[in-house]
């Protein structure tokens, strides 16, 4: 599924425009996207938790030289499922 299939099926579900249903959409990734960036974490019950890692700074080889290069430390956006998602797939 992707976006748009995903705005057309919120849309259809919650009996609202698809314009409206996409304003909805980009809200919600608006809002778990600038909590991340604070360094929150956002949490929905029964879906998941999206939360902010950080990597380390490590050495790492350039693969077409064999040089060794210095990787710089990364925040990285982690999503823990919930129970209730982890059940309905399995």
């Amino acid at each position: 599924m992707n976006k748009s299939e995903l705005i057309d099926h919120i849309a259809k579900q919650a009996d609202i425009s698809k314009a409206a249903a996409g304003r909805a959409l980009e809200a919600v990734i608006g809002g778990v996207r600038t909590t991340l960036k604070k360094g929150g974490t956002v949490s929905l019950v029964g879906f998941g938790t999206f939360a902010v890692t950080t990597r380390a700074a490590r050495t790492g080889r350039n693969p077409r030289t064999g040089e060794a290069i210095k990787i710089k430390k990364a925040k990285l956006p982690k999503f823990r499922p919930g129970k209730a998602l982890k059940d309905a797939l399995n």
